[in-house]
């Protein structure tokens, strides 16, 4: 009998994949069962995303979540989100956050730095210059999903020119829906996220609105509650 929480016949549902998305990446293995990874679609790994994005939104930060998988056994080996709201924290997007957590987990496991060629890139907004770079120049993955390109430009022409031959654009609504909430109530974090002060001024000065809305203010992390509904369980709960 093993010893799989997640097996090949577990149900891919938004509360397994919220499971998967609070659970510490270095526990995975030991809970999810290689064939359940198999059963999972490029959607499906884009949903994680967009639920740790919904983690960081109700923290107070920018809800942008990314995931990095194996593309061969679809394992995931690295995921996280923004924390420029919790942590003022300006250099960890989706993107830069995954990364990072895929470092450490090979780190706890005696591992030297991670070699992601053989890897795939889930975000749920499209990079900015400086996450492209990271992504194509020091990591070079196999292929980038991508999960909204509706409420930013997409980049997927800069990744392409950084020799990123397999990017795919792979829209979740909820995922667009809830960034276009939060650039609403949390302009101001949006604006610095992508562009920082120069940015946020810019924006002031062509009479756009920058100001957080009123239910958003307040001491330490910002806890929004009108948020787009999407469904989160905590392991355990």
């Amino acid at each position: 009998m093993s010893g799989y929480f997640f097996t090949k016949d577990t149900e891919v549902t938004d509360e397994a994949l919220n499971a998967i998305a609070h659970i510490p990446t270095e526990h995975l293995p030991k809970l999810v069962a290689p064939e359940f990874y198999q059963k999972l679609e490029d959607k499906d790994f884009m949903r994680i995303g967009t639920l740790l994005a919904q983690k960081s939104f109700d923290e107070g930060g920018c809800p942008i979540g990314g995931v990095i998988i194996d593309s061969k056994t679809r394992a995931i080996i690295g995921k996280g989100h923004n924390t420029l709201g919790q942590e003022n924290d300006s250099t960890t997007h989706g993107e830069t956050a995954a990364l990072r957590d895929a470092g450490r987990v090979a780190m706890l496991k005696g591992e030297g730095p991670v070699d992601f060629r053989g890897t795939t890139m889930f975000t749920t907004l499209t990079p900015c210059a400086v996450c492209c770079a990271q992504i194509c120049h020091r990591c070079d993955f196999e292929k980038v999903v991508i999960g909204d390109i509706t409420n930013a430009p997409s980049t997927e022409p800069l990744l392409r020119a950084g020799g990123i031959k397999n990017v795919e654009i792979l829209e979740d609504p909820k995922t667009v829906e809830l960034y276009n909430h939060y650039s609403k109530v949390r302009p101001d974090l949006h604006f610095i996220d992508w562009g920082g002060h120069a940015k946020l001024a810019e924006a002031a000065a062509a009479g756009e609105n920058v100001e957080p809305a009123p239910d958003c203010c307040g001491k330490g992390p910002r806890q929004v509650h009108s948020t787009p509904h999407v469904e989160r369980v905590v392991p355990g709960n």
